[in-house]
């Protein structure tokens, strides 16, 4: 009483103090929202954002397509990761393509899309659910049904399991129509692009004449790497003006980040290695005897659980496999090492018999009020199929298809099957084809037929333990305190650079980091070093982060900062004084092998370093292979187009060294010039040409990509 007394006395400053603390906290909030490096978006096209939100929803809704897609009830990192990437991917292109659309007029309407939907040819709709079982192609009968039988659907009469993946095929479907819209409206804007370029049958007898003339030649040539790059001087100005020149080819359009980084991989020290054998050593032992091998198994902690099913030799770990021969039913097999996991592993072979690895089979699944009642209708159904009642129609009046469908050995083996899904399972293997059976189950109960048992094969039980030989947590302390004293003790990039490789480690270096890689240099869980790297000054060392699969750690550097714009000379440097330096070989040579004054390939032989070689069926459409070079030269085919016969060129600079060319003979492949079929060729052509406006036009939209702020 006296404390709520206290309360009440005390009760204005309560309230004036609380409603401090929440005006804080919103104003808190409120000042992240306005700060503008908190922003919530994700990206940005052509001035119109995407929160990370809205992001999140696209990538959500294509994952349900891609799991029902591949059958599969999650995504790994690596699979997410593709996923995002694709859905900015295509977002982005939409993007782009809808702006241009809408100032053309063009657009996509219902109409166009069954008529697509009719055709049934559109490669997407092959990749729908909605195939004839007989020829594998698309059947819009299969859809409509589908749709039809959708819209009629009684949820409250449909097993959770049915709902599910009705729900999931009909937001697959409409998945599947937003992509044809999408899809048919790029293909109309690409279209009149490519309207533009229209060729003729002068452009087509230009390319039907540059494949099939050919001229054989001989070649004497003088490479570049005669001349030691040494030998060759670059000054600054020349650097500089090539660079002028080049400049548009150094144009960067999104910003990116150089880092030195040190990854430490921390693994099992001899005393894990020891500690782990003697544990499955003791566990090898206790096998020999167990009797319920599920919960002795897992007791273990083995990497490889045990379902109470006979399994096929190749759903097996191939190195228990291989030493099959090496033991009897019954009897223990190990420990031993297998290095191909880095596991040490023991397992007893419990029983062989042979069963059918593909089962066909129909069922019925009825569920009531209460499991009482489910009995009764299930009993009722069951007795009415053994009178003879027809086995489709009895299904459909409850909702269901009553179609036959295949389960093989590799739909179930190695998947994480108990409760329900293993007595399923186990009830297919052990009925008998065309009997009926019951199978209650904890969402109702099932008439379960086998229609057909195929492909007999050995099987086996096996009770597997295999423990990968793995770091304790003692040698992964003494890795982290040793190398966070390190960061601790080298705190700048001058230090770390100089002691790393004294301190037992590899400093490793990675340029042109963009924000859109998913890590640093592939290794996993890396985003917030990532994050830091954009963030950071030049200069800057970061913390330590503990990455990989809990077994690594990173410290990052951050070495320069490329802006958007265009790259700084210092980047670039090294390859325009390449250049320069071939040009100044090149104009060496040319020098040489004018004051020759030679007049045939056997003069030019006579002079040093000279290489000949003699070339073959030398065309226009393609660029000439010198072997003697090991250098693809086009300047080769071009000459030969125009040369006349005997007449030895001037040196001609290439790729790989100067060379003089003499053609000695032409002739033409035996083919016969359709000026249709050559059109049609260079349509396909410019149609290839059209499609790369997408780049064009994500130059000009002023695309950002913030993903990485928040995924």
């Amino acid at each position: 009483m006296a404390t709520l007394q206290s309360i009440r006395t005390k009760g204005p400053l309560l309230v004036t103090v609380i409603g401090l603390a929440l005006f804080a906290f919103i104003a808190g909030d409120a000042w992240k929202v306005i700060q503008p490096h908190q922003s919530r978006d994700a990206g940005e096209v052509n001035g119109e954002t995407i929160s990370a939100q809205e992001y999140q929803a696209l990538v959500e809704e294509y994952t349900e397509v891609v799991k029902f897609s591949q059958g599969v009830k999650s995504l790994n990192d690596e699979q997410t990761n593709q996923v995002r990437d694709e859905v900015w991917r295509s977002y982005v292109n939409n993007k782009l393509i809808e702006k241009e659309a809408k100032k053309l007029g063009l657009v996509v309407s219902k109409n166009e899309i069954q008529s697509i939907i009719d055709a049934g040819v559109n490669p997407i709709l092959q990749r729908t659910p909605f195939r004839n079982p007989q020829t594998g192609t698309f059947d819009k009968d299969m859809l409509k049904k589908f749709l039809v039988d959708y819209a009629k659907m009684d949820k409250t009469k449909i097993s959770g399991q049915y709902l599910e993946y009705y729900e999931s095929m009909h937001k697959f479907w409409l998945f599947i129509e937003k992509e044809l819209k999408q899809s048919r409206l790029a293909q109309k804007y690409q279209a009149l692009l490519s309207k533009a370029l229209f060729s003729n049958s002068v452009e087509a007898q230009n390319s039907f004449d540059a494949r099939v003339d050919q001229s054989d030649l001989l070649l004497a040539a003088i490479p570049y790497s005669s001349i030691a790059d040494s030998t060759v001087t670059v000054s600054d100005s020349e650097l500089e003006s090539r660079y002028d020149k080049k400049k548009e080819q150094f144009r960067q359009y999104v910003e990116s980040r150089n880092i030195k980084y040190i990854d430490v991989q921390v693994t099992a020290s001899p005393e894990d290695r020891a500690a782990i054998q003697k544990e499955v050593t003791d566990y090898t032992e206790q096998l020999a005897t167990a009797k319920d091998y599920t919960s002795f198994i897992r007791s273990t902690g083995s990497e490889r659980s045990y379902v109470d099913l006979p399994y096929t030799k190749k759903s097996l770990p191939s190195d228990v496999v291989a030493r099959f021969d090496s033991v009897s039913i019954g009897k223990v097999y190990g420990p031993y090492y297998n290095s191909g996991d880095n596991t040490f592993t023991s397992f007893k072979i419990i029983s062989k018999e042979v069963a059918p690895d593909s089962i066909e089979f129909r069922q019925i699944q009825l569920y009531a009020a209460d499991a009482a009642k489910t009995k009764v209708l299930a009993d009722s159904v069951y007795t009415a199929l053994k009178g003879g009642a027809d086995f489709v129609q009895l299904a459909k009046k409850y909702g269901q298809a009553g179609e036959s469908n295949w389960i093989s050995s590799a739909n179930y083996e190695n998947a994480t099957l108990d409760g329900d899904n293993l007595k399923f399972i186990k009830t297919l293997i052990n009925s008998k084809v065309n009997k009926l059976v019951v199978l209650p189950l904890g969402q109702g109960d099932i008439i379960l037929q086998v229609v057909k048992r195929k492909a007999m094969e050995d099987k086996y039980k096996v009770a597997i333990i295999k423990k990968t030989v793995d770091f304790s947590k003692e040698t992964y302390n003494k890795a982290y305190n040793k190398f966070s004293q390190f960061i601790a003790t080298n705190a700048s990039l001058d230090k770390l650079v100089a002691n790393a490789e004294q301190s037992g480690y590899k400093l490793l270096e990675k340029n042109d980091l963009y924000s859109s890689a998913h890590g640093i240099a592939g290794i996993k869980a890396t985003k917030e070093a990532l994050r830091w790297a954009f963030a950071a000054k030049k200069g800057d060392v970061s913390s330590l982060y503990e990455c990989g699969e809990s077994d690594r750690m990173l410290v990052v550097a951050l070495t320069g900062i490329t802006e958007e714009g265009y790259r700084p000379l210092a980047q670039v440097k090294d390859q325009l004084k390449a250049e320069i330096i071939k040009d100044k070989k090149a104009e060496k040579i040319i020098s040489e092998m004018d004051n020759a004054k030679a007049s045939s390939i056997t003069q030019y032989k006579t002079l040093s370093n000279v290489v000949t070689d003699s070339v073959k069926h030398v065309t226009f459409a393609a660029p000439a292979y010198i072997g003697v070079l090991r250098s693809s030269e086009p300047l080769v085919g071009a000459y030969a187009s125009v040369a006349q016969l005997n007449k030895l060129s001037a040196p001609l600079k290439g790729n790989a060294g100067v060379f003089v060319l003499q053609v000695f003979a032409k002739d033409k492949l035996n083919e016969k010039f359709v000026a249709k079929n050559e059109e049609a060729t260079l349509e396909n052509m410019h149609q290839r040409m059209a499609s790369r406006f997408i780049n064009d036009l994500y130059l000009k939209a002023n695309v950002k990509d913030q993903r990485y702020l928040f995924f």
